[in-house]
């Protein structure tokens, strides 16, 4: 009985073990999704799978699977240079990524144990031993490394301040453009007031407050970077969601709109206001990016491409036929009907973050291209044209990939905008528009409440490269002087404004000679982290 006994208390205490051992394992591993899908999937993907030539893959990776501590020293102190993965070689730079200890050993036992990898529980004593070993051997000094840096020098008679440093990783700005406050949406869909005289800044809504689970358990990523208020001071914002539950995987796409007001005039309360979806994918995903009321009243929302070329990716989970009817492009909406009338304005857009329109009611929109080295364009958009997507980049007459398909019979293309330098990417030659991977993101056109010298022209930011270059690209605000060529053809002069900055991501008026630049992070260029939150900087006339 004693034997019996001993053998039974055994078993009981190696059973409460691997509870505990489970129970750390999935709060963990539970903890690292959330933030692989903050800080990581842009690169690596939703399915860590990677992007070919690019970014190396997670999912089944050897390079994984035979060196914990190499994954864990590559998160606190960043990579570069060739490695082979799987049998390919990938030549590229990750930044260190500014988590704390416990941060990390989450996420990487999330990566180590998803997608077909089953490489067991990371802990903070295995990522405090390896931090020791590289360049930042605590948080804080890799945290000091990316400290917020001094404010670039502003244009002459223009002045800059510090509005406010963010709690989050802001992706977009709004205001009813009185002067007062800004709103500040984050990744996740939360948004906050920032008082633009003090800096302060609060919690509006929240996500979890107001995200329609479409897709239950089921669901993917929640991406968020459209947001925007009408003249009512209804605030809008646009949500992307996965539903892996049935086949083809969908994305959902939710406009979002407050309804009430809180007792400071906040607008609070979002409900869904507009949604649809269509056939996601797990390499690429632009999914509906921007959101804005155009002069006409209508709401405008760009969808950008489901892929990065049309190319299909072999996931038969995943939808094979490039992108569809409703994908890149620019939806237009009437909100004078319930459900608003939908109708697609313009074709053949890749990945449209940022438009504005000029006195005049003309369109502007910055485009992303594709992973080949196409120039970033700047577009006049009007609407029923076909602006050569997948069909072409740019100015290109070549084909960007051998699975480029041909476009159809009689499908005319409206070029991008010619940059004609000095700045930008001109390098001599005109190009169609901005260095590539540059990654031109929110702009606006000022007006009357700017000195004479700067009236209609646009301001965009450019968020700068992922895509390892010889050089760096972006980092800075641009500045656009439109003029029309012998042909009626808009050209533009492109000058650099304001360098260097940290990711700035968009940009926006707010009333009386005041321009916001939104700072992604911290660091300005692609060698640092990005994964520490920015901040709001005034741009205002002296």
């Amino acid at each position: 009985m004693r034997f019996h006994g001993f053998i039974f208390y055994l078993l009981w205490t190696f059973s409460l073990l691997a509870r505990a051992q489970s129970t750390e394992f999935l709060a963990l591993f539970n903890q690292g999704k959330t933030i692989y899908f903050q800080q990581c999937f842009v690169c690596h993907q939703m399915n860590g799978q990677g992007i070919t030539n690019t970014y190396p893959p997670l999912a089944k990776s050897d390079f994984l699977s035979t060196d914990k501590k190499r994954s864990i020293r590559i998160l606190c102190e960043g990579q570069t240079g060739p490695i082979t993965v799987n049998g390919k070689q990938y030549d590229g730079t990750m930044p260190a990524m500014v988590l704390r200890d416990g941060e990390v050993a989450a996420v990487l036992t999330y990566v180590h144990n998803a997608w077909g990898n089953s490489n067991g529980i990371v802990t903070v004593n295995e990522v405090q031993e390896v931090r020791k070993q590289t360049a930042y051997p605590t948080y804080e000094l890799l945290a000091a490394v990316n400290a917020y840096p001094p404010l670039p020098k502003p244009p002459a008679g223009f002045k800059l301040r510090e509005v406010a440093r963010l709690p989050m990783n802001g992706v977009r700005l709004a205001s009813d453009g009185k002067g007062k406050n800004l709103f500040v949406l984050s990744g996740s869909g939360d948004v906050h007031r920032v008082e633009i005289a003090t800096g302060q800044v609060r919690p509006v809504v929240f996500s979890r407050d107001y995200l329609v689970k479409n897709v239950g358990d089921q669901g993917g990523p929640v991406m968020v970077t459209g947001m925007t208020l009408d003249k009512e001071y209804r605030l809008y914002t646009v949500i992307n969601q996965q539903n892996n539950a049935t086949l083809p995987v969908q994305n959902f796409v939710t406009i979002y709109r407050s309804t009430e007001f809180n007792k400071v005039g906040d607008p609070v309360t979002m409900k869904p206001w507009f949604t649809t979806n269509y056939p996601g994918n797990s390499s690429y995903l632009h999914a509906a990016e921007h959101i804005g009321i155009g002069p006409d009243g209508y709401v405008y929302v760009s969808n950008g491409a489901r892929t990065d070329g049309n190319e299909s990716n072999g996931d038969t989970n995943y939808y094979q036929k490039g992108e569809t009817e409703i994908t890149a492009c620019i939806w237009r909406l009437d909100p004078r009907h319930q459900p608003p009338m939908f109708e697609v304005y313009a074709r053949g857009i890749r990945n449209v973050y940022g438009f504005t329109w000029s006195p005049l009611g003309e369109m502007f929109a910055t485009e992303n291209g594709p992973d080949a080295p196409a120039p970033e364009e700047l577009n006049l958009i009007e609407q029923g044209k076909h602006y050569g997507f997948p069909y072409r980049f740019a100015d290109w007459t070549k084909k960007a990939y051998a699975h480029t398909p041909e476009p159809p019979a009689g499908l005319e293309f409206t070029l991008p905008i010619p940059n004609m330098g000095p700045d930008g990417g001109f390098r001599g030659s005109p190009i169609s528009s901005f260095d590539p991977h540059s990654c031109p993101g929110g702009i606006v056109w000022l007006g009357n409440d700017f000195p004479e010298a700067h009236r209609g022209t646009m301001l965009l930011t450019r968020f700068g490269n992922f895509i390892r270059e010889p050089r760096d690209a972006g980092f800075d605000v641009l500045q656009i002087r439109l003029k029309k060529n012998s042909q009626a053809l808009y050209e533009a002069g492109v000058h650099s404004f304001l360098a260097p900055l940290g990711r700035p991501i968009d940009i926006h008026q707010n009333g009386r000679g005041r321009v916001y630049i939104l700072e992604y992070s911290r660091p300005t260029t692609p060698s640092l982290s990005y994964s520490m939150p920015g901040r709001i900087i005034e741009l205002s006339v002296e």
